[in-house]
């Protein structure tokens, strides 16, 4: 069995109580709690880092964090840092690959690794944040340290590799659009040029390594930050060379299916329709109907089924409990095995 897997799930879960105290415990804990659900992909639930992008993105050379002018999450005064660029971009030194030799060594079912896409060094701050003259020169750049940084997790043994890209979705929302044009940016043009960047990074990548793109409007204590459906990015995010796509498709900021029929041949998606911002228990019957009515565009057999993001994209967490977490990733396990 290949990832992505018909029950799968995004990748960060909540903190446990244990975790400052002997993190490797709280791994090993989480660990074997998705293998005993029946998950044939384990992550580390992210908690080797405190937020989904920042940790590994300020790793590389030239990337430095500060705070976020806008658009902002709802519902909450904080405010998540964003990249910048502020000097020459390079993958220097490893960066997370023994978090992911820790995974493996516990993982008795697949280790899932999750990291940032290059899309991200760029979508928030724009172009008033990169420290390049010329951005085909930095394009070119994140390109090369992403195939060094993808180079490094296989040789490490990863061969299911997920690049987590807010990116596409966020340019579904024309607040998001606007906010790229006074960075300087052309919101029309950069799908294509995240989607190309992307496909340069993978181009060197080993023949059984699975690289998928996770793509949604924003997780941050369960508050987000876009929302329109996929339609305006969806040809230029099928072509990012990618093997799967976890889409956001839990509720109606995400809009309809229809933008699958763009889905290359052969390429899955693993639709995120058990929502990870919210406690209540979504119904089985309601997500059976939901993978129907994708399958018109995607044959079943191109599909699977997941969260539609982690439970805990930074430290905070999102507002539910562990057991309601759980439960959810129980009910994805229990529907993917009635439905495939």
């Amino acid at each position: 069995m290949t990832p992505p897997f018909r029950a799968d799930q995004v990748g960060s879960l909540l903190r446990p109580p244990n975790l400052k105290a002997d993190p490797k415990a709280a791994i090993r804990a989480v660990v074997a709690r998705q293998e005993a659900i029946g998950l044939e992909g384990v992550t580390d639930g992210e908690l080797s880092r405190q937020w989904w992008h920042l940790d590994f993105l300020t790793r590389l050379d030239g990337v430095t964090a500060r705070q976020n002018p806008g658009p902002k999450f709802g519902g909450t005064e904080e405010q998540p840092p964003i990249p910048t660029v502020t000097g020459k971009l390079r993958y220097s030194k490893p960066v997370m690959v023994d978090d992911f030799a820790f995974l493996k060594s516990v993982a008795k079912k697949t280790p899932k690794f999750t990291i940032p896409s290059p899309s991200m060094l760029h979508l928030r701050a724009g172009r008033a944040g990169i420290a390049y003259g010329d951005m085909e020169e930095f394009w070119a750049d994140a390109a090369a340290a992403y195939k060094a940084a993808i180079a490094a997790f296989a040789s490490a043994g990863c061969t299911y590799l997920q690049l987590d890209d807010v990116a596409f979705a966020y340019l579904c929302d024309p607040k998001i659009r606007e906010a790229c044009r006074k960075n300087g940016d052309d919101p029309d043009k950069l799908p294509a040029t995240y989607a190309r960047t992307i496909t340069r990074a993978l181009e060197d990548r080993p023949r059984g390594m699975t690289i998928a793109m996770h793509t949604c409007r924003g997780n941050f204590k369960s508050a987000w930050v876009a929302e329109g459906g996929y339609e305006p990015v969806a040809e230029a995010m099928f072509s990012s060379g990618v093997d799967a796509f976890f889409m956001e498709f839990d509720t109606e900021r995400a809009g309809g299916f229809e933008p699958l029929r763009f889905v290359p041949s052969g390429k899955k998606v693993v639709l995120g329709l058990v929502s990870s911002k919210v406690p209540q228990l979504e119904s089985r019957d309601e997500l059976k109907r939901r993978v129907d009515q994708a399958a018109k565009y995607v044959p079943l057999e191109n599909l699977c089924l997941s969260p539609q993001c982690g439970f805990s994209s930074t430290h905070h967490g999102n507002k539910l409990t562990p057991e309601d977490q759980w439960r959810k990733l129980e009910l994805v396990v229990q529907v993917a095995r009635e439905v495939w």
